[in-house]
């Protein structure tokens, strides 16, 4: 259809190919690194996608970091991604990364409401810390997402005091011209309903916008779309692409760290 070149990631990124094994390989290692601190598979709802690997910290955590994974809500799970954690890991702070149902199983309104139900449980376990939000791509639109006062009961949100949207996508209506739509289902209603750019902008929360200077221009309107509906900070990295803007969150000292639990 005529948008699948403008949302097509992996056909401009040089060996696109290798990104998941490398993920995959780094992810397992990051686990037996960290050994009984990985608590693997905790689940918070009924089907076999709804669990959350939840990585400790040494010591009491400061707070907890939500991941929540792209895929374009139809693709990869937990597993791919736990070397993330180890940035704010190493900084004391707690992480989990919830897995979510797929379309075309269950509708991207579904997934909202999943994640809604993985931040909820999470929450309980951790006691009344701060909460960071972190997703990536449609992950970024899911964290997004949590800011609903819909979505999440006040005392939740309350908790959340940072958000990273990393090259989210905040418009879900160019999608229906592509073919991805054919497993996404996205319609009209879904569109406006879903769509970030279409919420009322969050108030109180220190939201930011990232994405890398070698994403494809869709990425780059919809990152400057959404930071100017929220008024929300935009960081555009240099160099980075829609595969590789993801590794700083493995770095406790990058920018995207250092943003992401409030740190000058």
């Amino acid at each position: 259809m005529k948008l699948d070149d403008a949302y097509a990631n992996g056909a401009y990124i040089e060996g696109a190919e290798t990104y998941p094994p490398r993920w995959e390989a780094a992810a397992k290692a990051f686990r037996e690194e960290l050994g009984a601190r990985a608590q693997l598979g905790v689940r918070y709802g009924p089907s076999d996608r709804q669990t959350f690997d939840f990585f400790q910290p040494e010591g009491v955590a400061r707070g907890t970091v939500i991941f929540v994974h792209g895929g374009y809500w139809k693709a990869f799970d937990p597993s791919v991604w736990s070397h993330l954690a180890a940035g704010a890991i190493s900084r004391g702070w707690a992480v989990a990364m919830p897995g979510y149902d797929l379309c075309p199983d269950v509708r991207i309104t579904d997934i909202t409401r999943q994640i809604a139900a993985a931040v909820t449980k999470v929450s309980d376990r951790t006691f009344g810390g701060p909460i960071a939000l972190v997703g990536h791509s449609a992950g970024g639109h899911l964290v997004g997402r949590m800011t609903d006062p819909l979505i999440l009961p006040s005392e939740i949100r309350e908790r959340i005091k940072q958000i990273v949207a990393i090259s989210p996508v905040a418009d879900l209506t160019p999608l229906m011209d592509t073919s991805m739509n054919d497993i996404l289902r996205i319609d009209t209603a879904e569109a406006q309903a879903e769509s970030l750019v279409s919420m009322q902008p969050p108030h109180g929360l220190d939201v930011t916008i990232w994405v890398g200077t070698d994403e494809r221009p869709a990425f780059l309107e919809q990152a400057e779309q959404i930071s100017r509906s929220w008024g929300a900070r935009r960081t555009v990295e240099e160099g980075k692409n829609h595969f590789n803007v993801i590794d700083a969150l493995s770095d406790p000292e990058s920018p995207m760290v250092k943003a992401l639990l409030g740190l000058k």
